[in-house]
């Protein structure tokens, strides 16, 4: 019963927000059926339609994977777009570093500079959490800021693409990476590639993690209680520590896939974190939620969001309707999921508490 409410109440959230996305589709003269209709088949219709969704979920899935990892040990991630941009600028340094070496022997290591990069920018306030009590929900968040900029910086003067400062149009893009650190494609007519397996390996990897290794049992145990765990000998400090890193570096490995399966094959930008990582740092953490926090569950509700970003493309294309609106949708679905996991705690709470009273009584 427990599992059965704390899959219903996100899945209820999820679809009260799309009854006030009805009636936003109302307000404006469109049909919420014909919406409907245009987001299924933007997100699933057709093979290169649900490689799209698929391909837009993949960072997402990792960010939330990453989630699951930081909530589990009591600690809140709020970096996860920093983490990415930091995965993607050591892949984007290495791959233009090394750009003779085949694909065989480049790709792993271009993926592995992403987790690198992200598990710095995660292990920075994971250390500052634990060694400096510095709440960690306002160091990411500002590591988020210093990463725009160290990104701004970089493709505006030292990775910027020659041929850009030749023409006098200076886009803050990098010239295009070697052919050897694309990712494959699966699907030859599509743009799904081998990020999207890696992603479910990597949240199937952090199942384990979590739940079949003593590092996991560790990291959850100071999760459950940190005076607890402190007694039993786990080193409270390290495994805060680690959580955060761990976090950081599946950010950082879904940086390495944005740039490596990326059309363009080069890291750009607009000057914003979004511009790059298309939010994928905060809709990865609505993923986590929607998922129960879970690490499997992560990977359907990570596309489930993927076919609603694609899908909310479709529907303005078809109904001709303000951009806006599809993001006011995304958000109405954001505030909706994140208030649900309030409601599932205070109804885990009072089941409890009944299923307590029933043990009473019947002892009585």
């Amino acid at each position: 019963m427990k599992r059965l409410v704390g899959a219903a109440v996100p899945v209820t959230a999820a679809l009260v927000a799309f009854f006030f996305g009805a009636i936003m589709l109302l307000a404006i003269g469109a049909s919420p059926w014909e919406g409907l209709k245009a987001m299924v088949d933007g997100a699933f219709g057709g093979g290169d339609n649900l490689a799209r969704t698929a391909v837009r979920a993949t960072p997402l899935i990792l960010v939330g994977a990453g989630i699951t990892v930081a909530f589990r040990t009591s600690v809140v991630n709020i970096g996860g777009e920093g983490q990415i941009v930091a995965g993607a600028l050591l892949t984007t340094v290495t791959a233009l570093a090394l750009p003779d070496l085949p694909a065989a022997i480049m790709l792993p290591i271009v993926l592995l500079a992403g987790i690198v990069g992200g598990a710095i920018a995660g292990a920075i306030p994971g250390a500052l959490k634990a060694y400096a009590s510095v709440n960690e929900i306002l160091s990411t968040i500002m590591l988020n800021l210093v990463m725009v900029q160290l990104m701004n910086y970089l493709l505006r003067g030292p990775l910027i693409d020659p041929a850009e400062v030749a023409s006098g149009t200076r886009n803050p893009q990098t010239e295009r990476l070697p052919d050897g650190a694309s990712l494959p494609i699966l699907v030859p007519g599509t743009r799904l590639h081998l990020g999207v397996p890696i992603a479910i390996v990597a949240a199937i990897a952090v199942y384990i993690l979590l739940w079949r290794t003593p590092l996991g049992f560790r990291l959850r145990a100071v999760g459950h209680s940190p005076d607890a765990a402190r007694a039993a000998g786990i080193n409270v400090k390290r495994n805060v520590t680690n959580a955060l890193t761990i976090a950081g570096s599946l950010g950082g490995l879904a940086g390495a896939i944005l740039v490596l399966g990326s059309e363009g094959q080069r890291m750009q930008t607009d000057g914003s974190l979004a511009g790059f990582t298309g939010s994928a740092g905060f809709n990865g953490i609505v993923a986590a939620l929607f998922g129960g926090l879970h690490p499997i569950w992560t990977i359907p509700s990570s596309f489930l969001f993927g076919g609603l970003l694609t899908g909310a493309t479709q529907l303005q294309r078809s109904l001709q309707v303000p951009s806006a609106l599809a993001i006011a949708l995304n958000g109405i679905v954001v505030v909706f999921v994140v208030s649900s996991d309030r409601v599932r705690s205070r109804l885990d709470t009072m089941m409890a508490a009944r299923a307590e009273m029933n043990d009473s009584g019947g002892e009585s």
